[in-house]
């Protein structure tokens, strides 16, 4: 199956999909997004990495900033971070440059290792949208934290794929349907900058950007 460019999903939000169903349909199917300061420190670690959007040279790798991806296959589009392109000889040719190169996405976090495999995923994903666009394996990524300044090399192991495969076809279904996940509280919950509009106790019975406004005309009222 492949999907239009209409129906592609962000790529981002593969990360809140594996973290929390219900959270990624918050953002992405209600429109729901609130700051808190993990977010905003996220956002200007983000904007640092994609900063100039452009090429550097450090001997074999070839970096490159704030690059445009997508997949027809997962319907997934975004950006990345960065991408080092390794030289290679079983690479592929990129114009303006000599020789043959192997893609190698990198995304930028700005805490710690978390548990379970949001993170993994998002990175995979690239790896996925890289593997489409220029026809060649890409195996290996990494993720760099930068709470401990540390870079954790990531294998994209075919239980990953498969796994990223999955939640790709559950995240088109749901934004389908217009359908969000009901929530179940969890100690991950504390950190979630949506816990106050997520309110899962509440929201048996409608979604919530319906209870929202339904308290924003009884205060009209």
């Amino acid at each position: 199956m492949e999907y239009n460019e209409e129906e592609f999903l962000q790529l981002s939000g593969i990360q809140h999909y594996f973290f929390c169903r219900r959270q990624w349909a918050l953002i992405h199917i209600e429109g729901l997004w609130a700051e808190n300061e993990r977010t905003v420190d996220g956002e200007f670690f983000h904007k640092h990495a994609h900063d100039s959007a452009s090429r550097e040279k450090r001997g074999d790798i070839l970096i490159v900033r704030g690059m445009y991806i997508h997949s027809r296959e997962l319907g997934f589009s975004g950006q990345c971070d960065i991408v080092e392109f390794h030289e290679c000889p079983e690479g592929i040719s990129i114009i303006g440059e000599e020789g043959r190169w192997i893609p190698f996405p990198v995304e930028y976090k700005r805490g710690k290792e978390k548990p379970g495999d949001c993170d993994l995923a998002q990175v995979c994903a690239q790896a996925i949208c890289l593997e489409e666009m220029y026809y060649c394996p890409v195996v290996n990524g990494a993720i760099y934290y930068g709470e401990r300044r540390h870079r954790m090399d990531v294998a994209f192991s075919e239980k990953l794929r498969t796994s990223v495969k999955q939640a790709s076809l559950e995240m088109h279904s749901l934004m389908k349907r217009g359908y969000t996940p009901k929530g179940r509280r969890r100690k991950s919950c504390d950190f979630c900058s949506l816990q106050e509009k997520c309110l899962p106790a509440l929201m048996e019975h409608e979604s919530t950007a319906e209870y929202l406004k339904r308290m924003e005309d009884m205060e009209e009222r």
